[in-house]
């Protein structure tokens, strides 16, 4: 599946009983963060699911997920979670300290076609945290879900006197998730992107492949334009022609590159 390089999930955060569970977590149990070279200040985590065969507990792993003693020992974890029919094979809290700042790097193992998807939860973020990824700062705030595309350069940068603390969890692509993101991309803020109809549907199409191989498999233009306001329509966006014409003739979003080739 093809997706865009983040998304704000619609799902509902039960952000009180999260943070519940997050004040219980003893400060003994927070470890540094193994990349050691990718960060100055406090990066350290707390891992919750991590694989069995892992070399530490927060490290990657190609084993069976194995729950850890924070999520054995408080049900509040998985009753925040329990909503949400995610295959989750690592789950982990990340903090990092005020003044800290993590450097500009990719996660090459979410990279490949069958890849784990990450979503990241803030459960205390404040405003003075920088996170920019491939370019652009997402505007992550506390109680809401967002898939991030980190293979893709990122970095991050706690400009604040306070802790930033997300639930990361890493999991199977599935077609529940698969649908949350796409149909997240549709309100997903963009600063400097004006959200009409028209965006929304390349931002759709980007997000769900069947959309993208019904428009790739046309050949002549005059179908292709009226394919893509039939299933723009069909998607619940509507603009017209003289719209799609003008943002393929500006190149904008690449249409006729990216959906025809």
């Amino acid at each position: 599946m093809a997706l865009a390089a983040f998304s704000r999930l619609p799902v509902t955060v039960n952000l009180p009983l999260l943070l519940q569970a997050l004040a219980g977590v003893e400060e003994d149990r927070w470890k540094g963060h193994f990349n050691t070279a990718y960060y100055s200040g406090d990066w350290s985590g707390v891992a919750l699911i991590s694989a069995a065969d892992a070399l530490t507990e927060l490290s990657p792993g190609r084993g069976r997920p194995l729950p850890r003693a924070p999520w054995l020992e408080d049900e509040r974890w998985r009753q925040a979670l329990r909503d949400w029919p995610l295959d989750i094979v690592s789950a982990r809290l990340l903090r990092l300290g005020p003044g800290g700042r993590i450097h500009e790097h990719r996660d090459y193992d979410l990279g490949g076609p069958d890849a784990d998807l990450r979503l990241h939860v803030p459960l205390l973020s404040p405003p003075d945290v920088d996170f920019w990824l491939d370019g652009q700062i997402i505007p992550m705030k506390a109680g809401e879900c967002w898939f991030l595309d980190l293979a893709r350069p990122h970095r991050v940068a706690n400009r604040s006197d306070r802790v930033r603390v997300h639930l990361v969890l890493d999991c199977r692509p599935g077609p529940w998730l698969e649908r949350q993101i796409a149909d997240g991309l549709i309100s997903t803020p963009i600063a400097g992107v004006e959200q009409n109809d028209l965006a929304c549907f390349q931002r759709r199409v980007e997000a769900d492949p069947h959309l993208a191989r019904a428009l790739q498999s046309l050949q002549d233009l005059d179908a292709f334009i009226e394919s893509a306001l039939a299933l723009g329509a069909e998607q619940g966006f509507h603009f017209t022609r003289e719209e799609l014409c003008a943002a393929m003739r500006t190149g904008r979003r690449q249409w006729s590159d990216q959906w025809k080739t």
